[in-house]
């Protein structure tokens, strides 16, 4: 499974602000473990790991997956490293989280699961559907599901929806307008090291 269970402030302290893992903001400024910061330099094998981990624990994405991303991102036309963000970013659930349907995404994750999330009128309970330009998000009909969604809308985990989509909040319909650019990718990261990283794979 790709769902980490594990504490996630542990995480953000080592590998900084990751907004679809966590809400929460550590008062502790030291990265985990018994010696906190170590000084001596990392190498760049480390420094190409972390981001690689920044991705992985951002999206809930297994090591797997994450690998099978980035050989599809390969063979598409384009920067590979934008190609990879633009897979992860057009994700059913990171799609929800964005139009801030979801606090998180492992949040935004068991509303599909849960089948709450239609796409196109029919009911989608995988989180990993790529959502394409055209696509219509809504929610089942039932009460507890737009309740529990109004909820989280009244309380979004980012601050902007990104210029390739488009929230109705009366209606609770969502549409994805086009692909997401890279100014909108909400995660501090250097892609071109995570696509060194598996290049030497």
């Amino acid at each position: 499974m790709s769902r980490y269970r594990g504490p996630r402030l542990r995480i953000c302290r080592r590998l900084g602000d990751l907004p679809g893992l966590t809400r929460k903001v550590s008062k502790k400024q030291a990265p985990p473990g018994e010696h906190g910061e170590k000084n001596r330099k990392p190498s760049e094998y480390a420094v190409r790991l972390e981001e690689k981990q920044k991705l992985r624990f951002n999206y809930g994405v297994n090591e797997k997956q994450l690998f099978n991303y980035v050989k599809v991102a390969k063979k598409l036309q384009g920067s590979t490293g934008q190609v990879l963000l633009q897979l992860l970013e057009m994700r059913l659930d990171n799609t929800i989280f964005r139009l801030g349907m979801a606090p998180t995404i492992p949040a935004a994750r068991q509303l599909v699961n849960h089948g709450h999330i239609y796409v196109n009128s029919r009911r989608v309970s995988v989180g990993s559907y790529q959502c394409k330009p055209g696509d219509i998000i809504t929610v089942n009909d039932q009460t507890n599901s737009k309740s529990l969604i109004e909820k989280y809308l009244s309380f979004p985990g980012l601050a902007n929806i990104p210029s390739h989509l488009e929230l109705d909040s009366s209606q609770l319909i969502g549409k994805v307008n086009g692909i997401v650019e890279r100014e909108w990718v909400a995660l501090q990261l250097n892609e071109l090291l995570i696509v060194e990283y598996y290049s030497r794979k």
